[in-house]
């Protein structure tokens, strides 16, 4: 075992209370720091697959930051391809760098996308004092010195994170987005630490990363990137309302390793069901602010091959790719 595979490990937590990790316990890794959207993802999947029993013991979640997400996914795909105990949190952030090319060639088709069971609408918040009341007028700061405003994303450069405020700003008449600066780390929450200690002007997120921050008053959001306003968060304008033509959501879903058998694979993709189909499931959409979007079993491969396609094209058009 690498010491960075090791210091991964002992990184995890485990769901439940009292859990005690064994070897036939299933295990969900977050390719990211706690707290933000992947994390979210494998603790409450983890914690309802056990809490309705789907699972018979508490999933451990191992936290295994790095590379945008290609920490994890070289790991499962160099390590653990036959794997039939493990799950790995994947978003429209994963396709993303998959489209870019930012996993060092890996490709799409070297894992098994099982299904997505909510969407995360993007987001735009600034700090609680900050002077930007609106997305417009942030706009139109960055608009007057494109190179001295950045905003802060838990994606890597170029990742899912980024590409929402380049479109905010193609489509608002930013004819040079590749001036913005981007601040990329690992995860929402230290997106978020960036923009309240006053680093950038804005984090560019996923609701779900934000709604403890919004709680609390540390941020505000200025818009959320939905073609409707969101239950729940209904003082929050779209991005539409304000003139800017843009939906980006952040699908929540899962992958496995691709050497498992069909019906391992069927397994996790009845599993996955269970939750989306459970009522602890949608009050934790509920809760954080996300909205239905379910895709499981054998069709989700195929639509995550042409969101990778489709991003990789709308990467070409902004210029973030040749």
């Amino acid at each position: 075992m690498t010491k960075r595979l090791f210091k991964a490990l002992m990184t995890g937590a485990v769901v439940g209370l009292g859990a005690v990790s064994t070897a036939s316990a299933a295990e969900c890794i977050a390719p990211a720091n706690p707290g933000g959207g992947w994390d979210f993802t494998c603790r409450q999947i983890g914690k309802i697959m056990y809490d309705i029993g789907a699972i018979d013991k508490p999933m451990q979640v191992t936290n295994m930051a790095g590379a945008g997400g290609g920490l994890a996914f070289g790991h499962v795909v160099a390590e653990r391809g036959d794997d039939t105990d493990l799950i790995v949190a994947a978003s429209s952030a994963t396709s993303t760098r998959l489209a870019q090319n930012a996993y060092a060639g890996m490709t799409a088709d070297q894992v098994r996308f099982v299904g997505a069971i909510g969407a995360d609408p993007g987001v735009i918040v600034v700090a609680a004092d900050s002077p930007y009341e609106s997305l417009n007028d942030l706009v139109d700061a960055i608009k007057a010195a494109p190179g001295e405003l950045a905003f802060a994303g838990g994606s890597a450069v170029g990742g899912f994170d980024h590409l929402k405020p380049l479109m905010i700003l193609q489509r608002a008449g930013v004819t040079d987005v590749q001036a913005v600066k981007y601040i990329g780390v690992d995860g929402g929450a230290d997106a978020i630490t960036q923009t309240v200690g006053g680093f950038t002007a804005a984090m560019s997120g996923d609701m779900s990363e934000v709604v403890g921050f919004l709680k609390s008053g540390d941020v505000r959001a200025i818009a959320v990137l939905t073609d409707e306003r969101v239950p729940g968060f209904d003082d929050i304008p779209t991005a539409k309302e304000q003139g800017i033509d843009v939906v980006a959501v952040n699908w929540r879903g899962l992958y496995v390793p691709k050497d498992i058998s069909d019906a391992d694979f069927d397994m996790w993709a009845d599993r996955l069901q269970q939750v989306a189909d459970s009522d602890e499931w949608a009050e934790a959409m509920t809760a954080n602010g996300l909205a239905p979007f379910t895709k499981v079993g054998g069709d989700f491969q195929s639509y995550v091959d042409g969101v990778v396609a489709e991003i990789r094209e709308l990467s070409k058009e902004i210029g973030v790719i040749q």
